[in-house]
């Protein structure tokens, strides 16, 4: 072996190193579906409007998509490892009160403290990795075991609150956080050095500010509507947020180093990535979410059990995100990413025979069948939007396809979980704004908690049909639109010696699954 081989070989460090990064990577996905199976315990014991437990659920992915450009770029300029450190205590400091939230409010403040330190963890963690393994080829490894761990993450979010709320009180799915933070908090300092590239891009923190407070306000007049019908502060709401959001837009096109660079939306192949990017997310989100309700409040079904009747779905998604680049290799991509959406299509549609008195093996089968396309789409997305950009704003591009999963995941619970809400309260007995409320009701009749399942069960029927159709339209749209010439892969030593906040993206496709390959596909 060569004295510069020897020099590059990773020794004991950097394996530990990569150990310690993953214990908070794990949490940050994780965290963002460990409340599918738990959220009928949290409604049990804090009693939450139907708005509320939606905010509970997707204000944690909110504050991390919003966030985690920005934050990648301050990491680039103040220090990597400080901002893990940072992020890993309030992380840590959030779990901690989500733990122990007396009332809905305070349950929805921590889990944001959480998004909020979550945007911190990402970008840091990965780009910490380029100072423990400088050998291109080991460091392209470290990168897919990285990746690897994030979309376990996801996948086993709700096994693991199912399996703790089988044993413990609901706080235990946010206390679980803790140990794996102080073993970080303990090691980190001695396993990882500082990594800092001192000229990051200036962040413009108005177009942070109204670009999160733009899609807070939209969301929160989208979910009164459907909770409780037509009212002003919710129109209000909806207005005031849509012109946020404009004013964000067009702020973009005026600066220097936007935050979001609107002009690659030009390109088609770019932005059915972004889609494919944010849609599978809302829909696995959703679905995952009310599949929840419907196994333990519809079938009266332990929560032990509905955490085990995931898991072939979550194999099935993981084992997928493993074999896609492969397959992309023999098939190409835009085959691929076909069988992406409709596969995902195909399995949201075995939902509709699920009844209130049956339907266990159509879940599994779901699962298992959109598993596949879930697991496509968090494998090569991210490559599919930087391939279509020009080399110079890859960086660009690959933030955003980054950012489009973390939206994606809040706004399937947000958008999708409301069209539920709405179907529920307009057919369901009228007695209780929920179903888990409707359910605890002391003097409800048989023939009401029958009415209530029957119209919980209508509105998840509505959400994967609404789903489906979007995925078959999207599946279609990659036949025609997506380049024919087959994927054509680089050595793994085009991963570059250092990575920066926008570099990141590039091996993070969108945020499970990773390649470590440049995503220049289509050329």
């Amino acid at each position: 072996m060569t004295a510069q081989h020897a020099h590059d070989a990773p020794g004991l460090r950097a394996w530990l190193g990569l150990a310690t990064v993953l214990g908070p990577v794990l949490l940050v996905s994780m965290d963002g579906s460990i409340l599918f199976l738990a959220m009928p315990r949290i409604s049990q014991a804090l009693s939450p409007t139907a708005d509320q437990a939606l905010w509970t659920l997707d204000v944690y992915g909110f504050a991390v998509g919003s966030l985690l450009v920005a934050f990648g770029s301050i990491g680039d300029r103040y220090g990597r490892l400080k901002l893990l450190m940072t992020g890993a205590t309030v992380f840590g400091l959030g779990s901690a009160g989500a733990a122990f939230a007396p009332t809905p409010e305070l349950l929805i403040g921590c889990r944001a403290l959480m998004g909020v330190a979550g945007a911190t963890l990402l970008p840091s963690a990965l780009a910490v990795l380029s100072e423990l393994f400088p050998d291109p080829r080991r460091r392209a490894r470290a990168i897919g075991i990285f990746a690897a761990a994030f979309a376990a993450g996801f996948a086993i979010g709700p096994i693991v609150g199912g399996t703790l709320l089988g044993q413990f009180w609901w706080g235990s799915v946010f206390l679980v956080n803790l140990p794996v933070i102080l073993v970080f908090l303990v090691f980190a300092p001695v396993l990882l050095r500082e990594v800092r590239e001192g000229g990051g891009k200036r962040i413009d923190a108005l177009s942070v500010v109204t670009s999160a407070g733009g899609l807070l306000l939209t969301i929160y007049g989208i979910k009164h509507l459907a909770a409780d019908g037509m009212s002003a502060p919710a129109i209000a709401a909806m207005l005031l947020g849509s012109m946020v959001l404009a004013f964000f837009g067009l702020r973009q096109k005026c600066l220097a180093h936007p935050l979001i660079d609107f002009s690659l939306f030009r390109d088609r192949v770019f932005t059915l990535a972004i889609i494919t990017g944010l849609l599978p997310l809302a829909a696995w989100s959703a679905t995952a979410f009310l599949s929840g309700i419907y196994l333990q409040s519809v079938l009266d079904l332990r929560v032990l059990h509905a955490a085990l009747l995931a898991l072939p779905g979550a194999a099935v998604l993981t084992i997928a995100c493993i074999v896609t680049p492969g397959v992309v290799e023999r098939i190409g991509k835009r085959a691929v990413l076909v069988a992406c959406h409709f596969s995902i299509g195909g399995g949201l549609l075995l939902l509709l025979p699920t009844t209130v008195t049956g339907g266990i093996g159509w879940y599994v089968a779901s699962t298992a069948l959109a598993g596949v396309g879930y697991g496509i789409s968090f494998s090569v997305v991210a490559d599919t939007a930087v391939g279509a950009v020009p080399a110079e704003r890859a960086g660009s591009a690959g933030a955003i396809a980054e950012t489009s999963n973390e939206i994606g995941n809040a706004l399937g619970i947000a958008l999708l979980g409301s069209l539920a809400a709405l179907l529920f309260r307009l057919q369901g007995p009228d007695l209780a704004p929920t179903l888990d409320e409707t359910l605890r009701l002391p003097s409800l009749v048989p023939a009401a908690a029958l009415d209530a399942k029957t119209a919980f069960v209508t509105g998840l029927h509505a959400v994967v049909v609404v789903a489906a159709l979007m995925h078959a339209a999207l599946g279609a749209g990659a036949l025609r639109w997506l380049p024919k010439p087959p994927f054509r892969g680089v050595p793994a030593t085009a991963v570059p010696a250092t990575l920066d906040a926008p570099d990141i993206a590039r091996y993070i496709p969108n945020v499970p699954g990773v390649t470590g390959r440049d995503p220049r596909h289509f050329q």
